[in-house]
C-alpha cells in the first residue's frame, strides 16, 4: 500500500514540474508560409486578392474526377439557395446557345444514382468544387505527381 502511495506522489509531482516548466524558445523567429513572421497574438495586414484569370480557356485535369476549374471571372454571380447564376449558362437546355460546357450528368443524379431531370441539390453550389484560378505564386509548396507520372523502380535482387 506504501509503494502505490509513494508511486503516486511521485507521479504528481512529476506532473507537477512539468507543468511549472518554461517552453523552449527557439533562437530564429518562427516563418509561416501564410502567416510570415507575425507573432500569432498580432493579426498580419492581409495580402491584395490578385486578379482572377478571364482567359475562357479550359484547363486539364490533374487527376481522375478532379472538378474542372472555372475560367472565367464570377465576380457578383448570384449563387445562393434563391438563384444560380452559373445555370444561365451552363444548364444542359443553354449551353448550345451559349457555347459553355453544359453541367455534367453526374449532377443530375441523387445519392442512389438515379437520373432526375434537374440538378441535384447536392450539386447545386458550383462553387464548393469549381473555384476561378489566379496567376499568383503558390503560398506552400506543392510535390503532386499525378499517378500516371509515377513510375515503379525495377525491384532490386539480392546477391548471394
Amino acid at each position: 500500500m506504501r509503494t502505490l502511495i509513494a508511486i503516486v506522489i511521485t507521479s504528481l509531482l512529476a506532473l507537477a514540474a512539468l507543468a511549472i516548466a518554461q517552453p523552449t524558445v527557439p533562437g530564429v523567429p518562427f516563418h509561416d508560409a501564410l502567416r510570415g513572421t507575425a507573432p500569432l497574438d498580432e493579426e498580419p495586414k492581409a495580402p491584395l486578392i490578385a486578379p482572377t484569370e478571364n482567359k475562357d480557356v479550359i484547363r486539364g485535369l490533374n487527376y481522375a474526377q478532379q472538378p474542372p476549374t472555372i475560367p472565367h471571372k464570377i465576380d457578383n454571380y448570384q449563387l445562393d439557395k434563391n438563384a444560380n447564376r452559373c445555370l444561365a449558362c451552363h444548364a444542359r437546355s443553354r449551353a448550345e446557345e451559349s457555347g459553355a460546357v453544359p453541367v455534367a450528368v453526374s449532377h443530375y443524379m441523387d445519392r442512389e444514382s438515379a437520373v432526375s431531370g434537374h440538378l441535384s441539390p447536392r450539386r447545386y453550389f458550383c462553387t464548393q468544387c469549381h473555384v476561378p484560378q489566379a496567376d499568383t505564386k503558390p503560398l506552400v509548396g506543392n510535390s503532386f505527381v499525378a499517378v500516371e507520372d509515377i513510375r515503379q523502380q525495377p525491384a532490386k535482387t539480392k546477391k548471394r
